[in-house]
């Protein structure tokens, strides 16, 4: 993926070019730059970051308000205002998102739709000690294929990539490849970008 050059812009509009480029970047389907703003998932991570920085000064009930305008402009991506998300999300189809209250999202993340980053459910979160953490840790640069869950407490490595529809409950070393078949990814561990037509002649096509 390319590395948005430094500008002069502040950085809440320094993030939204960011977004865009991610955006033209990953879905094969998008031509331009006008047409990623019209990627479905932008209006939840783009009304997470008020929510985020609203819930950490402890006004949750308005936090809460925002996340539910993001999940209601995206069509279902749910991000609870208490997860951080890095840089540079990308989430494909948003379409029955889940990411739970303190799940941690690394950089350059893609998850795909009816993807769960959750708890492994009430009757043991309840028995948690106060503070203990119940939602995951993704690293950098991690996959998660359609309908897949990563549940509880639990860290996926840097470079991870966890299948279409596989189920995480423990700690994933970086690197790994769960339920997943090793040819989708280059050897450096970036998604493979590349399918007919290509990202490069996506780039050719759309001026970027």
């Amino acid at each position: 993926m390319r590395t948005v050059p430094r500008t002069g812009l502040p950085d809440p509009l320094r993030r939204l070019r960011e977004d865009l480029e991610v955006v033209a970047d990953r879905d094969p389907a998008v031509r331009s730059r006008a047409e990623a703003l019209l990627a479905p998932f932008l209006p939840a991570l783009w009304l997470h970051r008020p929510a985020s920085r609203l819930h950490a000064r402890g006004h949750r009930v308005a936090a809460r308000v925002l996340s539910l305008a993001g999940r209601f402009l995206s069509g279902g991506v749910d991000i609870h205002p208490g997860a951080r998300v890095g840089r540079r999300l990308f989430i494909d189809h948003a379409a029955a998102v889940v990411i739970g209250e303190d799940a941690v999202i690394g950089d350059d993340v893609t998850l795909y739709h009816q993807v769960t980053i959750g708890a492994v459910g009430w009757w043991r979160d309840r028995r948690r000690l106060p503070g203990e953490r119940r939602h995951p840790t993704l690293g950098d640069r991690v996959v998660v294929g359609a309908g897949a869950s990563v549940l509880g407490p639990v860290s996926v490595g840097d470079d991870s990539l966890v299948g279409a529809h596989a189920l995480v409950t423990t700690d994933v070393p970086a690197g790994s490849r769960v339920g997943a078949p090793r040819s989708e990814i280059h050897p450096k561990g970036r998604p493979a970008l590349a399918r007919a037509g290509g990202t490069e002649a996506k780039r050719k096509r759309s001026g970027l």
